[in-house]
């Protein structure tokens, strides 16, 4: 790419230009960031997509006053948590036995909230101590076992969903295949919205001719979506802390880091700008962490920098910020609107089946790219128990619902991910022959970016 062609004060284009670009950015996002709360939902927790998109848009803004607005990133929902929110959707033990969704939703928002405030201690880490130094306790044997577990762990509802109506499913996954592997500009950047909207399109068309699911019912319902006010307020979920759902949702902040790093990675490659030296990865993790808590404290999924902006950053060459923003404000004012919420849920769970079928085994492929660009040994015997190790607590105390135990009265819940993320933090630091190093190139840093694909 000649970096002479790019265009780092979108002012010079005009107002008109500017705005289809935002518009643009939008669209690059919206799939994905919608998705998240539409999973949720499924795993059992009301998780709003008004208020998803709201946090997306202010978080977004926040990010950018962190980062002295320099770096061009947009802030949607993160995929990384969804094994969290899944996990705790199905908590029956302690105070989560005959919990309502609604406060199991906000018990799993609180554990948000510290994950976000985790990333503020790391930003405060790299600050102090530097990039290296804190990167040897966190390298790629152990984020990558926790990338692949988090779409392994998730493949059973991907797979409950789509059949409830394969065809339909299989629909969505042809678009999405199509568009990621022979698409050209946008199209490739924006897969997953494709793969939703076309199957839907499919799906209105074959209601009309009385298709029907799995069970007999048709394939949409427009009832809701009839009724819904145009306009409306976001519905605001006060988050709750219990020390189950923090041990649940904390301990994925290590695999979210390491795509937020890929991510800021990826934008300095892109734009030519070296954003991990300046302003610097301590600020980026602080925009991310206080979006991510903000998002969590009020009822929204935790946030991350998302690789498909930075797919239209390479693609239209305009670097300025202020059209992300400019997204982050389309988003903003969308999330006003509860018919457009309703119209969003009325998306069939087959098509949501269909994408996230794809979408989880991407997440488990980002895990296994992380560990194959950064070059790990795995014939290194350390290598392969803190590997071995992370995959038996990850997948086996998850298939059990992790490990209950008692700390006074309170029962504590540790997931499978959790005990993983633990086992493979203090097996790193203990064993001998730890040789990583971060920084040594940007691809290899690049390799956790869940939003790549």
């Amino acid at each position: 790419m000649n970096q002479n062609e790019a265009i780092r004060d979108a002012r010079q284009l005009g107002l008109p230009k500017m705005l289809i670009l935002g518009l643009q950015h939008m669209f690059a996002m919206f799939g994905a960031t919608v998705l998240v709360p539409i999973l949720v939902s499924g795993y059992g927790l009301p998780l709003s997509i008004q208020t998803t998109l709201l946090f997306a848009g202010v978080g977004t803004l926040l990010f950018h006053a962190c980062t002295k607005f320099k770096v061009p990133a947009f802030l949607g929902s993160s995929f990384a948590y969804l094994g969290g929110f899944a996990t705790i959707a199905s908590l029956d033990t302690g105070i989560y036995a005959g919990m309502s969704a609604d406060d199991k939703l906000a018990y799993a928002l609180g554990g948000v909230v510290i994950a976000g405030l985790l990333y503020l201690v790391l930003a405060l880490l790299f600050k102090v101590l530097g990039a290296k130094k804190v990167m040897r306790y966190f390298p790629p044997i152990v984020t990558g076992p926790m990338i692949i577990m988090i779409g392994l762990n998730l493949s059973g509802s991907a797979i409950g969903n789509a059949s409830t109506c394969w065809w339909l499913a299989l629909v969505s996954i042809a678009i999405i295949i199509v568009a990621n592997i022979w698409g050209k500009g946008m199209i490739k950047i924006i897969p997953i919205l494709l793969g939703v909207v076309g199957a839907y399109l499919v799906a209105v068309v074959a209601n009309l001719f009385g298709a029907t699911n799995a069970a007999g019912a048709p394939l949409l319902d427009f009832s809701v979506v009839a009724d819904a006010k145009v306009v409306g307020l976001q519905k605001f979920i006060i988050a709750k802390f219990d020390i189950t759902s923090i041990l649940v949702m904390a301990p994925i902040a290590i695999a979210a880091m390491m795509e937020h790093i890929g991510d800021v990675s990826a934008i300095s490659s892109t734009t030519g700008n070296n954003f991990i030296e300046d302003p610097g990865l301590h600020l980026t993790l602080l925009g991310d962490g206080l979006a991510t808590a903000a998002a969590g404290f009020f009822g929204g999924p935790a946030n991350t920098t998302y690789g498909e902006n930075t797919g239209v950053l390479a693609l239209s060459k305009v670097y300025d910020p202020k059209v992300v923003r400019l997204a982050a404000i389309y988003a903003i004012i969308l999330s006003f609107s509860p018919k457009f919420d309703a119209l969003v849920n009325s998306i069939p769970a087959a098509i949501v089946g269909g994408v996230s079928f794809i979408l989880y085994g991407m997440i488990s492929a980002v895990g296994v790219r992380n560990i194959v660009e950064n070059q790990v040994d795995l014939t290194k015997s350390r290598n392969l128990i803190i590997a071995a190790v992370m995959f038996v607590c990850g997948l086996g105390f998850s298939s059990v619902g992790g490990i209950t135990f008692a700390v006074g009265s309170a029962s504590v819940t540790l997931s499978g991910l959790a005990i993983a993320a633990l086992a493979g933090v203090i097996l790193n630091a203990v064993l001998p022959g730890n040789d990583y190093e971060f920084g040594k190139s940007a691809e290899a840093d690049n390799s956790a970016n869940l939003g790549s694909y």
